[in-house]
């Protein structure tokens, strides 16, 4: 089983800054990419950004110039630092890990949620 968990969110002026993280943790062969994604209610869960092993790096086109995102030393962890940020920037952010994980039959590509965490844009 694998663990994802976020952290960083909260609430900021409109042109104001936020950084999100997300670690993985648990049975792993490898992580073969982590992303973050968003959500309003009502609406469905958006891409915001992704980043491969290679260093691939996909970026909505909403965020480009504003949004970076960055893997850590421990390449289980990813990072989305957040600048002039809007109100329309608001809503749940979700971490997204692409890991591979070791079974009895061989292994198996899978991918795994956290639990979200809330970034509001308001004055």
């Amino acid at each position: 089983q694998v663990h994802v968990e976020e952290s960083g969110g909260g609430l900021v002026q409109p042109g104001g800054s936020l950084r999100l993280s997300c670690a993985a943790s648990g049975s792993m062969s490898s992580v073969n990419a982590m992303g973050w994604y968003r959500q309003v209610p009502g609406k469905q869960r958006d891409m915001v950004a992704t980043i491969t092993n290679g260093g691939s790096i996909n970026y909505a086109d909403s965020v480009k110039g504003r949004f970076t995102i960055s893997r850590g030393n421990a390449k289980n962890t990813v990072y989305l630092q957040m600048n002039s940020l809007k109100p329309e920037d608001t809503a749940v952010y979700y971490c997204n890990v692409d890991v591979t994980v070791a079974t009895t039959t061989g292994p198996r590509l899978d991918d795994f949620w956290g639990q979200g965490t809330q970034v509001t844009v308001s004055s």
